[in-house]
């Protein structure tokens, strides 16, 4: 699906690799059935290779096409640095259901605390880039966790809440550094897209997935 930042990461992932596929998008207000012979949970992404051998769950297909295709290791060989780039996945883990919940929000009182919540999750992120000294959540160069959790950040614009990043200069380094990677940047959103998809998507407007085409 075009604005979902789970699929987003896989697309990130064959994109630095330089792997040759297809992207087929699916409307996930209106899933087709054929999708839940796919994966049983109607989720996006789900890869198929060309022996159609099936990989869902986003995490899972990236680290799969990192051990199968050749080229760039974007996770570390080092058992202990692959294990610390695991933890700081799980130390993000919060963030994609705080996204949803501000979505869902209706006031600004609730709107309010959730943001405070945002500010505490992004000051753990921020005290791991701190006591690694680094650019990179996974040290000097670009690897699997910056992919990972990149599509969250990108969407705070949209989302209105690049105000909960202002007391983490580190975090805003790793930011504006990702946005000058070849892969990322050729993959960016279009903000104003993006919230027009939003708008219609909060609606539960089955034409929201189409948005801009």
């Amino acid at each position: 699906m075009r604005f979902c930042p789970f699929a987003e990461r896989t697309r990130l992932v064959l994109k630095a690799k330089g792997i040759p596929h297809e992207v087929i998008n699916i409307n996930l207000k209106n899933k087709p059935e054929w999708f839940f012979k796919k994966n049983p949970f109607g989720l996006v992404p789900v890869l198929e290779n060309s022996q159609g051998q099936l990989v869902y769950e986003s995490a899972i297909t990236c680290e799969y096409l990192d051990e199968v295709y050749p080229g760039k290791k974007l996770l570390p060989e080092d058992p202990y640095e692959k294990a610390c780039q695991k933890m700081t996945f799980e130390l993000f883990s919060k963030i994609p259901p705080l996204v949803g919940r501000f979505l869902r929000s209706k006031n600004k009182e609730d709107r309010s605390g959730i943001k405070e919540e945002f500010r505490k999750e992004f000051s753990k992120l921020e005290e791991v880039l701190t006591n690694k000294k680094t650019t990179f959540f996974g040290g000097n160069s670009l690897s699997m966790i910056d992919y990972l959790i990149w599509p969250w950040f990108e969407r705070l614009e949209g989302l209105e809440l690049t105000e909960c990043v202002d007391h983490t200069p580190k975090l805003k380094l790793w930011m504006a550094a990702m946005r000058k990677d070849a892969t990322v940047s050729a993959l960016l959103l279009d903000m104003k897209t993006y919230q027009g998809f939003l708008d219609l998507y909060l609606q539960d407007n089955l034409q929201a997935c189409d948005y801009g085409l």
